[in-house]
């Protein structure tokens, strides 16, 4: 049986991937590696959300560095980058390299990410990303399709799972509160 590690943005996003995964008969290692996650305590409610994720579905869970400063060394720049732009893109490419060290590090076979699930994300440029840096290893997918999206939403508040209002970053928390006061 071939060993996935399964990169995990946030615990709400992992339920119908690792569910989608076992069911292709992949054993499932979960990945939490989010430099991007502001504030502190906002990524260590992700990381506890995506660690009893893991618990309920019986995954094996790592947990990577919080690196906030090497996160924004890199993606300061495009600060004022809408959601979705070349900022997001930098984001997908330091949480899947890190990926791919963490799968040869525990000798997986394959890596891939929840990232996809979202329908926020777009599913083409993140397999571009995980393909450009390790195509024998990096496993493509869309998992919104099928109603992943839904499906892993009925499952994260079946299990009351903490889900959060933003996608991570302090630019995307900014952008997020901004568009609630003009509502």
């Amino acid at each position: 049986m071939k060993k996935v590690l399964l990169h995990i943005c946030c615990g709400v996003c992992a339920f119908a991937c690792i569910k989608h995964l076992k069911e292709e008969g992949y054993c499932v290692e979960g990945f939490f590696y989010n430099p991007n996650i502001f504030p502190e305590n906002e990524y260590s409610k992700r990381e506890n959300a995506a660690k009893d994720v893991c618990d309920i579905n019986s995954v094996k869970f790592n947990s990577g560095l919080y690196e906030p400063l090497k996160w924004d060394s890199i993606c300061s720049a495009y600060a004022n980058e809408p959601e979705g732009g070349m900022r997001c893109d930098l984001c997908y490419k330091i949480r899947l390299e890190e990926s791919f060290r963490k799968t040869i590090e525990l000798g997986c076979d394959l890596f891939t990410t929840t990232l996809s699930v979202s329908p926020h994300k777009k599913s083409k440029i993140i397999n571009e990303i995980g393909s450009a840096i390790a195509a024998s290893h990096f496993m493509p997918a869309d998992f919104k399709k099928n109603d992943g999206f839904k499906k892993t939403m009925e499952f994260a508040k079946a299990h009351n799972v903490y889900r959060q209002n933003y996608c991570g970053c302090s630019y995307s928390l900014r952008q997020n509160l901004k568009g609630n006061k003009q509502k």
